[in-house]
């Protein structure tokens, strides 16, 4: 069993910012198998589908970032998972827009919804896919709040998708499959 978690904001003055990239990957991978992120447990929303054998749970944490941790704890301890178990999906300001860089584990990195992961299991051996989304020009709150340019929207959209195909890999074949595939991708031509 594996627990893919995306992580964003709730609400819709949100929807489709910087910050809630991870929530958007989540979506993109329910479409793509069919299935819904609409229960409500662990203090987010729930969503589970069959991969390759697997039981896959999706979560998307209703708690705000910076308490994500509190949601990933609570299903992970329903679960009974390793940390190794937990895919962690969300945006990175180190990485340019139109690239993802996938971990097996590592700190924070100044990611405050990540920090508290971390914090909330009291460990950091979790994988992660870390999607791009630009280094702030001014405010980083502005920053990573606001929505995208519709220029960068249409290189995202085609992230997000790669997105979801790094988190199957690392469940197919494990993280370093999915380092050696995907960590050179670019969305920009």
């Amino acid at each position: 069993m594996k627990l893919v978690v995306g992580l964003g904001n709730p609400g819709r003055e949100y929807e489709n910012t910087r910050h809630n990239v991870g929530f958007d990957v989540i979506d993109h991978l329910a479409d793509s198998v069919c299935t819904n992120v609409n229960k409500i447990k662990f203090k987010g929303l729930v969503g589970e589908f069959l991969y390759e054998g697997e039981k896959i749970i999706l979560l998307k944490p209703s708690t705000f970032m910076n308490l994500s941790g509190v949601s990933v704890r609570e299903a992970k301890e329903f679960y009974k998972l390793n940390v190794e178990d937990i895919i962690v999906v969300y945006d990175d300001i180190a990485i340019d827009v139109g690239r993802i860089r996938i971990r097996p584990s590592g700190s924070d990195g100044g990611h405050n919804g990540i920090k508290n992961i971390i914090y909330q299991l009291n460990n950091d051996k979790f994988p992660r896919v870390r999607v791009g989304i630009g280094v702030p020009k001014a405010d980083l709150v502005s920053h990573v709040l606001g929505k995208f340019t519709p220029e960068e929207r249409k290189i995202v959209d085609e992230v997000i998708k790669v997105s979801s195909d790094a988190v199957l890999e690392i469940i197919k074949n494990g993280v370093q499959s999915a380092m050696n595939k995907f960590n050179g991708y670019s969305a920009l031509k």
